[in-house]
């Protein structure tokens, strides 16, 4: 199996990375929620040295995303956990040493979440248990970045984007490119403050909300 390749994650990994290196500064542990092909994770953790990037994805997308990790590992890059958006999101324990033992587990301390190009991928019933889970998971003063287009006021931002989600609506009639307003919503009642509205290339937005 060759390695997946995504033109888009070559394109944007560098202009999403100069908003990463801001928006996680005082982050120690990011859990990627949806890795794709693993461009991305490879990409960040190299140049995010300061934190843990925990990959993750549903099993189908797991080989390719190794395949990344195995031609450019890094040390703070962990290999893909299980996370299906319609189950509770299973985080890895830690194991931590007492009295010379190493038996006692606690969940990780998650204080980064980030995803990108996925709320228009699922269906709104997997954005809403999205948002579960960064409220389930995400600590106190934990930081959120998505990335992706979003509508704003109901209307596209560009024709573009407009011939994008017929494609997704085509694809998948729950798919489709979401409305920031209702994406704020969700996030104000999963605990979450906006902090940035990021312009990016192609149309797309990243968004950074922090965890009250």
């Amino acid at each position: 199996m060759n390695k997946p390749f995504s033109q888009a994650c070559e394109n944007n990994k560098q202009p999403i990375l100069t908003i990463l290196q801001s928006a996680f500064s005082q982050t120690n542990s990011v859990l990627e929620v949806g890795s794709g092909s693993g461009q991305h994770a490879v990409y960040f953790a190299a140049n995010l040295p300061q934190l843990k990037w925990q990959t993750s994805d549903l099993l189908i997308n797991h080989q390719g995303i190794n395949l990344w990790l195995d031609t450019d590992p890094s040390d703070n890059l962990k290999p893909p956990i299980e996370l299906d958006l319609n189950h509770s999101w299973q985080l890895p324990e830690t194991h931590v040493e007492v009295n010379n033992e190493t038996n006692t587990k606690s969940k990780v301390e998650l204080d980064g979440i980030f995803t990108a190009n996925t709320l228009h991928i699922v269906s709104w019933s997997l954005v809403v248990k999205f948002f579960q889970g960064v409220e389930k998971n995400l600590s106190s003063n934990g930081t959120l970045c998505i990335y992706g287009p979003f509508n704003y006021q109901g209307k596209f931002t560009s024709d573009s984007n407009a011939q994008f989600n017929l494609w997704l609506k085509d694809r998948d009639e729950d798919s489709g490119i979401r409305d920031f307003e209702a994406i704020e919503q969700l996030a104000t009642s999963a605990g979450l403050s906006l902090q940035a509205d990021h312009e990016m290339p192609a149309n797309n937005r990243l968004l950074v909300f922090k965890k009250l």
